[in-house]
């Protein structure tokens, strides 16, 4: 009777590992397909995608390429007058073919079919001053020749404007907000900064699915062109601070608003280094420059980037740093300089040596920018 017994039991084990194995193949059998041509696919797209996060997009020299720009500023209808520099009597052009060139990779060309495509149904939101603007007609500009002329449009709504390609249902928008804080007018017309509120600003943030900001320019404006009259910080009053100190503070307010309001699960944010400028010497530093420098015999980190590095450290949100600053240093040759009249370009009182020409510099942000999305 127990023989019995064990010799049944043996044979349930037995038809219960059997059964185990053949589910086993079953399921070897089924996911064979990984043996195909397949994962040589999903291997070039991973090597592809792993090569991209290795890359230092920081380190690198500027190359001559005669494939740039890669657009037309003579057909690009988005482009402001200060920045169409052939049209402002410009004579060279080759400060429109210089490409980044990574120490031991590459930046991926731009192509505006497949940046459209994976911003589909998304907004996406440059928010700062006049050099963020400067970057967005870039980006516009990048992608508009591939939309049918009546299939894209562009409306305005308070401190926003916004590209929209219609059969992506994308927007491509800039926001004014330079300082991202709030600057507000008091008494006696007084221009007050309110280093803890930044609501007013934000709101029109919100629902953007990626968010690229900049802020520094307007924090270090000189003593002349000072970008306000007074400081506040809750109930505490103002009239002189330290430039960096008041930057951090407002910086700060901006980082506890996107912890608090954005989801990263939803949201990419995109912090863009401060572009430099090469106004030194009375502004005339970019003047009559025709190619980049070789290299920064003493690379500078300017103090406004490491303040911004210091505040994005203590985030709970992960924002991703673009930072242009050293590449872009070393392109004197970029800027406007006299040439952003609206003809002629012979105003030799003044240069422009903030701005950038365009097709030209902020294309590249704007190619490093996609690589990062």
């Amino acid at each position: 009777m127990a023989s019995s017994s064990m010799l049944l039991s043996f044979l349930t084990f037995f038809s219960l590992l059997l059964s185990l194995f053949n589910s086993s193949q079953l399921e070897i059998e089924e996911l064979s397909w990984l043996d195909d041509n397949n994962d040589e696919e999903i291997n070039m797209v991973q090597s592809r995608h792993d090569s991209l996060r290795k890359c230092d997009f920081v380190s690198g020299k500027w190359v001559y390429d005669q494939t740039y720009p890669l657009y037309d500023a003579s057909t690009c209808p988005y482009l402001s007058t200060k920045v169409t520099c052939q049209k402002n009597g410009r004579p060279d052009s080759d400060y429109e073919k210089w490409r980044w060139k990574p120490h031991g990779c590459n930046i991926p060309r731009f192509d505006a079919l497949e940046f459209l495509g994976k911003m589909r149904r998304k907004r996406i939101m440059l928010v700062g001053d006049s050099i963020m603007r400067n970057q967005w007609e870039s980006l516009v500009c990048l992608v508009e020749s591939v939309v049918p002329t009546d299939r894209k449009t562009v409306t305005y709504a308070g401190p926003t404007m916004a590209f929209h390609a219609l059969d992506f249902e994308t927007s491509i928008e800039f926001c004014w907000a330079p300082l991202l804080v709030e600057l507000k007018k008091g008494l006696g017309n007084k221009r007050i900064l309110h280093l803890d509120l930044i609501e007013e600003n934000a709101k029109y943030w919100r629902a953007a699915d990626v968010l690229v900001f900049d802020s520094a320019h307007w924090w270090t404006h000189s003593d002349k062109r000072t970008s306000w009259d007074l400081l506040m910080d809750g109930n505490h009053v103002a009239q002189n601070m330290n430039r960096m100190v008041a930057y951090q503070r407002g910086l700060r307010t901006w980082a506890k608003w996107v912890d608090l309001n954005l989801d990263p699960r939803q949201s990419r944010v995109i912090f863009r280094t401060m572009s430099p400028r090469h106004n030194r010497d009375n502004g005339w530093k970019c003047y009559k420059q025709r190619e980049p420098l070789g290299y920064a015999s003493h690379p500078h980190v300017p103090e406004e980037v490491m303040v911004l590095k210091g505040v994005i450290k203590r985030m709970r949100f992960p924002v991703y740093l673009e930072d242009i600053t050293g590449m872009s240093a070393l392109r004197r040759d970029g800027h406007p300089s006299v040439y952003f009249a609206q003809s002629g370009g012979s105003d030799h009182g003044s240069a422009d040596c903030s701005h950038w020409c365009l097709p030209g510099v902020p294309d590249i942000w704007n190619e490093m920018l996609n690589a990062m999305l």
